[in-house]
């Protein structure tokens, strides 16, 4: 681990914050090391329901990876095979939640967007700026964004490397809302909250079921979306929903 990256678990709630605030939070090869252990904890634990990302300070969520290493791998194969932070969010079993306060850019964007949900502070930028810097992005940039705003809106951020305000994103549909910056990680820990009182499994499997969606040809993922549901029926959750339904009392469900 490395304190550029901290890891804070209350209760139902984990809360990774990206903790370098004086280079715009941009990552480094340990940082990505630390984030995937704590990546592999959240999937590990039978406790944590819900994990929040956010960046440190107001004036950025992760400017992506630090430019001034790249020239540190010694090949071409070398940088495409490197452990990448993206990845390790996308391998996340529990809900994300993206906290995006500042910029969000280059593989700072990649980041909020493995995140199953993303709400910005009014202050929050997004751009794709590698096209500035003789490259494109390597961690979902594409991909990510033509599934939330469509092909020619990614084609604009992908193609001019220019920023996009929060409340565009938003009109766009790359964020589901946008607040005060005060109000951003009470908003997202609300949010968390609230996941973490539903039934662990089904959300679990819901978070699966939304990845099929995307990916699936429609017939395939409805059939998919009927086998994860009787796996959840199958659940003691789902007995434990039922029983608290018919004694009209909240349900206490424990992951099993």
């Amino acid at each position: 681990m490395t304190d550029e990256l901290l890891f804070e678990v209350d209760g139902h709630i984990a809360v990774i914050t990206i903790n370098r605030p004086a280079k715009l939070n941009a990552m480094t090869p340990d940082m990505a090391h630390a984030l995937e252990h704590a990546i592999a904890q959240c999937n590990a634990s039978d406790t944590i329901r819900c994990i929040i990302v956010t960046g440190a300070g107001e004036r950025a969520f992760c400017a992506g990876s630090d430019i001034r290493i790249l020239d540190d791998y010694e090949t071409p194969w070398q940088f495409r095979n490197r452990d990448d932070y993206c990845d390790a969010i996308r391998l996340c079993q529990k809900p994300t939640i993206a906290a995006v306060n500042g910029y969000a850019f280059g593989g700072g964007l990649e980041t909020a967007m493995s995140c199953d949900i993303r709400i910005a502070s009014n202050n929050a930028q997004f751009a794709a700026p590698e096209i500035k810097l003789g490259w494109i992005g390597g961690g979902g940039m594409a991909a990510g964004l033509v599934h939330s705003l469509g092909g020619a809106n990614a084609a604009l951020m992908i193609l001019t490397g220019d920023p996009i305000s929060a409340h565009k994103a938003e009109q766009w549909g790359l964020v589901s809302e946008v607040t005060e910056v005060a109000d951003l990680m009470p908003r997202a820990r609300a949010i968390a909250q609230t996941i973490a009182s539903r039934a662990p499994i089904a959300a679990e499997t819901g978070k699966l079921n939304l990845r099929a969606a995307h990916t699936m040809p429609y017939e395939k993922a409805v059939e998919y979306e009927r086998d994860l549901q009787t796996i959840c029926f199958a659940t003691e959750d789902a007995r434990e929903g039922r029983a608290a339904f018919k004694e009209k009392r909240a349900p206490v469900f424990k992951r099993r």
